[in-house]
């Protein structure tokens, strides 16, 4: 979608990108009210939310929407910025931009999350956008923690709860071949060498176990019975299923 040249009206093609003194100059001018200037900044952005809604555009939104919620974010950034720190503009920007798609992609989200985690989870969002405003960086978990009141374990929680979801055929980079995805990078803890290997021992143990001592184990640990319960079932006494079952499982560790 991002080949399209115009999106929102706007030709990307040919797009200004300001230089830092320029971009402080039309800022200082903004913030003393100067409406043109504002005019000015955010179209000599515009490549800025460009460069960034390519992280989202694997969502199946319309890159014109995604493109109009990250001016907002732009425009955010805009209001906002602190002259006075020592930060260049695009550094404070991008991650209100992010911040105000993500926002939109969890409101347009099918996963559905509890309405009080969703509510701790805006707050600390709102939260975060206040310290960042103040302090020109992005908050620790700790710092919105003593913030909002909250323990750190429940606004982490809240957090992960609205991330949205990434395929597992998202594509992290590529090295002059084949793109690596993310399911290339997820370890498969199930299929090891080490787990094949003991399935095998333990199957080969249970083997050469008696029928009775095979149907007692998988009546207790497969199927969950007590002691008494299979007793009763076999017709022995519990003590004998105690016995017989100590036996076999000695027998099965000796094996593997």
């Amino acid at each position: 979608m991002l080949n399209k040249v115009e999106i929102c009206g706007v030709n990307t093609s040919r797009l200004q990108v300001l230089t830092n003194e320029e971009t402080n100059y039309l800022l200082k001018a903004c913030q003393e009210g100067d409406r043109e200037a504002r005019e000015k900044l955010v179209q000599g952005n515009l490549r800025l939310v460009l460069s960034v809604i390519q992280r989202f555009t694997n969502r199946g939104e319309m890159v014109d929407d995604l493109f109009q919620v990250g001016c907002i974010g732009l425009i955010k950034s805009i209001d906002n910025f602190d002259l006075s720190q020592n930060v260049r503009f695009s550094t404070y920007a991008v991650p209100m931009i992010i911040g105000e798609l993500r926002r939109y992609l969890r409101d347009n989200s099918a996963i559905r999350v509890s309405r009080s985690m969703r509510d701790t989870a805006y707050r600390a969002m709102q939260a975060k956008e206040r310290f960042m405003n103040a302090n020109q960086r992005e908050p620790t978990i700790d710092e919105l923690a003593r913030e909002m009141g909250l323990p750190r374990e429940e606004i982490v929680f809240a957090l992960d709860a609205i991330v949205d979801p990434v395929s597992l055929y998202e594509p992290l980079y590529s090295d002059s071949g084949d793109a690596v995805c993310v399911m290339d990078q997820v370890r498969d803890t199930s299929n090891t060498d080490e787990n094949w290997l003991e399935k095998i021992a333990l199957r080969d143990a249970m083997e050469r176990l008696s029928e009775r001592e095979k149907h007692i184990l998988a009546l207790r640990f497969f199927e969950g019975r007590t002691q008494t319960e299979v007793a009763a079932e076999i017709g022995i006494s519990q003590a004998q299923i105690s016995r017989l079952e100590k036996a076999a499982l000695e027998h099965i560790k000796k094996q593997i």
